[in-house]
């Protein structure tokens, strides 16, 4: 079991697998053949489709500015999600809206067919007639028509609906009424021609844009460019083109008119704000002139320097005043205080009364401190200097004192002044704080009063100067060969589909046939010694002949000598005794028997075919032999000789045969007598070979009883009968060794597969036989 795991596990050989398939090489033939002449009527006969390509530069915001319509608020952080880029484009042009705008601007619903025995063609622009619409119900609008329109002369015509029915002859121009539809047809006398047959085809606007919007392909050339493509398959290269251009022309103008519908709402929203930002900002200026007014103030900022400056000069002269009043407080003590001294004239300005009174009382002072040293106190002009020192002493007195009096008068003014500015300066904060929130408000009406008027003329310039939102770099252009179909890669299709249909085909033929066809199937599933393989005989009935050159025959001669090597070992006198059986009937063991036998005769050896399968007997089938046979033998009790029933076969010298007899009610009870030794033992010794024709293994046990008798056995299977996992039950004999000295051979193989590993029966396979055409074919197309 391990050495069949082994083969049966082999590595799989290519060129085994290339050549089953090679085999049937016509079928491949055919295939690419019938393909071919598929692809070439599609081909022939298809409408070739053409591709019309536009490219353009659109705006993208992330590489540049933001919209110009909305430029007008940029500086305020505003609109900055609503930026156009690259992909938002594409979708836009890809939309179904603008696809339907398109189709209807360009009335691509009604097309006009030229009409052949095959195929039509469309007229696109150079149609004979127009088809116009005079009254149509929504209901028709949503279904796709067609009508035929056969033109009889420069007048008239016949009209026919979607089902060739005829609806009557019209002139051009007069109105055609289907229910509660009207329409008429006209004359296009540029491409008019009389006795044509004209298609009109309407699809409903929802279909057209639906298949126009799958065909339309937009695509970017890349991440760094906003430039994109446009492309369009259709049957008719103008119109493709049109489509395409007229798509971007509406594209741009829906962008233009979104763009000036913008400007225009932004110019009417800054207009409205400039009219209530003038109402307030005049508001806001009434307030400020009343403030003032009320307030008494021109500038607060100047006014309240003004006052500080004023504040600051009043305590300068305040503490001026302050000094002065005692300075002139001690003088006036000192100069109570004094009897003859000196007073200090210095201290007080000179301006000043007393600092005269005080230089004059300073000089009588010394004049009578001099005179004293010359003269006594009692002298009169020391009495009279006295007398006038304390004179001037009170005048100075009174002058200090109306002075101290004038300063105390100017001190309280002072501090009353000092007082009020300070009461201004106080107050400068609160006014400050309300004037400042009322031209702040002035302030920020005034600049967005400015602001707003700025923007409006820069909206009022954008409107102006709307440009579109993309450029056209190339327009829309066809190429010139049709893009489909594709001729060569039809062609390579076709071919493809010719090899692999076929090899489908037969590949789930022997994926699903579990049957044995060859050598190659029985070595992989089992270990037993391959004896040959016979291919079908021409004539299953008749028998070899000496002459023969036929695959059969050459196929039981190689059985034959294989069969020489496999007997080699037996050493007895006695005759070599091969039995042949099968896993089941109809498997060809009594056309090998009778065939080998034949084949054994005709090499000058003694031989006997022995019919043992006595349940279903079928030597009478290739042999005119008796109905007496082995089982008349085997049930005879009386002394009978076997060599009674052995008969020798016409036309040949050394064949011999012993039929089975008629069949017994007790076949297994038979062959398990003694009588069965007798008969070997007998016919052993009067014939050089003996073939027996023994019963299938799987169904009677009749094989196995007498199998001790054989020197070798030649298992038969039949290819494209027999199951490959039936294979185990010879295997299994194989292994147990129930069957002695045992053989395979497989029958019915096909000639053309080759014998073997494939080299074939081409050595005298019809020799001196001509090959004819009709035999070639025959054998071609009868695999």
């Amino acid at each position: 079991m391990e050495e069949l795991d082994k083969i049966q596990n082999s590595d799989f050989n290519i060129k085994e697998e290339v050549e089953k398939y090679l085999n049937h090489w016509i079928w491949f033939v055919l295939g690419v053949i019938i393909f071919v002449v598929g692809a070439h009527l599609y081909i022939r006969y298809s409408v070739p489709m053409y591709r019309a390509n536009t490219s353009l530069i659109v705006k993208d915001d992330r590489k540049g500015s933001i919209a110009s319509e909305l430029g007008a608020f940029s500086d305020l952080g505003m609109f900055n999600g609503v930026k156009s880029n690259v992909d938002n484009e594409i979708e836009i042009l890809k939309s179904r809206t603008l696809v339907r705008t398109t189709v209807e601007d360009l009335q691509l619903s009604i097309s006009y067919l030229n009409i052949g025995r095959i195929k039509s063609e469309e007229l696109y622009k150079t149609s004979p007639i127009t088809f116009v619409f005079l009254k149509v119900n929504e209901e028709f609008r949503k279904k796709s028509n067609r009508f035929t329109v056969e033109i009889n002369d420069t007048s008239s015509f016949t009209f026919f609906d979607k089902n060739d029915t005829k609806i009557g002859d019209f002139n051009f121009g007069e109105p055609i009424s289907i229910g509660t539809n009207k329409f008429t047809i006209l004359k296009n006398e540029k491409f008019f021609k009389a006795n044509k047959n004209i298609g009109i085809s309407y699809i409903p606007v929802t279909s057209l844009t639906e298949s126009f919007k799958s065909r339309l392909q937009v695509n970017s050339f890349g991440k760094n460019t906003s430039v994109i493509e446009l492309s369009l398959n259709d049957a008719v290269k103008e119109k493709a083109e049109d489509f395409l251009n007229a798509l971007v022309k509406n594209y741009n103008n829906d962008a233009i008119t979104d763009k000036q519908f913008i400007a225009e709402n932004t110019s009417k929203f800054i207009e409205q704000r400039l009219n209530l930002i003038s109402d307030e900002l005049k508001d806001v200026e009434t307030d400020v002139e009343q403030f003032k007014r009320n307030n008494q103030v021109t500038d607060i900022a100047s006014e309240a320097g003004l006052f500080l400056e004023n504040a600051s000069d009043f305590e300068k002269k305040y503490i001026e005043n302050a000094t002065q009043t005692q300075i002139v407080k001690t003088v006036l003590d000192y100069v109570r205080s004094n009897e003859s001294d000196l007073i200090p004239a210095n201290i007080l300005p000179s301006e000043e009364g007393a600092s005269s009174l005080i230089a004059e009382y300073n000089q009588l002072v010394l004049k009578r401190n001099k005179d004293l040293k010359s003269a006594g106190p009692k002298n009169a002009l020391v009495i009279q200097l006295d007398e006038r020192i304390n004179a001037v002493k009170n005048s100075i007195e009174a002058s200090l004192l109306q002075q101290q009096n004038a300063l105390k008068i100017i001190g309280n003014d002072l501090m009353k002044q000092r007082s009020l500015i300070s009461g201004k300066i106080a107050q400068v904060p609160t006014k400050e704080k309300l004037f400042r929130d009322i031209n702040r408000k002035q302030n920020v009406k005034e600049a967005l009063y400015l602001y707003l008027l700025q923007k409006r003329e820069e909206t009022q310039i954008s409107l102006a100067v709307t440009a579109p939102n993309a450029k056209v770099i190339d327009a829309a252009l066809a190429s010139p060969n049709p893009v489909s179909p594709n001729k060569k890669m039809i062609y390579l299709a076709a071919m493809f589909l010719g090899v692999l249909v076929p090899f489908a085909i037969l590949y789930l033929r022997y994926l699903l046939d579990t049957k044995i066809k060859s050598r190659m199937d029985v070595e992989k599933a089992t270990t037993i010694p391959f004896i040959g393989d016979v291919p079908r005989a021409e004539n299953g009935e008749s028998l070899i002949e000496i002459n023969s050159r036929t695959s059969t025959a050459e196929a039981l001669r190689i059985v034959r000598t294989n069969l020489d090597f496999l007997l080699s070992q037996v050493t007895s006198n006695v005759a070599k005794t091969v039995f042949l059986t099968s896993t089941f009937p109809k498997e060809g063991k009594t056309f090998v028997s009778v065939n080998l036998a034949t084949t054994i005769a005709m090499s000058d050896k003694k031989t006997l075919l022995i019919g043992m399968d006595i349940r279903n007997p079928k030597l009478d089938d290739y042999l005119n032999v008796p109905s007496k046979g082995v089982t008349n033998f085997l049930s005879n009790k009386q002394g009978v000789d076997i060599m009674d029933f052995v008969v020798k076969l016409d036309g040949f010298d050394n064949f011999y045969v012993l039929p089975a007899g008629i069949i017994p009610p007790n076949p297994a009870e038979l062959l398990m007598g003694k009588k069965v030794d007798e008969l070997f033992a007998v016919l052993k010794q009067n014939f050089d070979f003996i073939i027996v024709d023994t019963a299938p293994v799987s169904l009677v046990t009749d094989t196995l009883l007498i199998a001790k008798h054989a020197d070798a056995f030649i298992y038969v299977t039949r290819a494209n009968f027999l199951d490959k996992r039936m294979l185990a039950l010879p295997q299994k004999l194989y292994e147990e060794k129930r069957l002695p000295n045992m053989s395979i051979l497989i029958n019915d193989t096909q000639v053309h597969k080759g014998y073997g590993y494939g080299y074939g029966y081409g050595y005298g396979y019809g020799y001196g036989q001509e090959v004819t055409k009709k035999s070639l074919f025959d054998r071609i197309f009868k695999r």
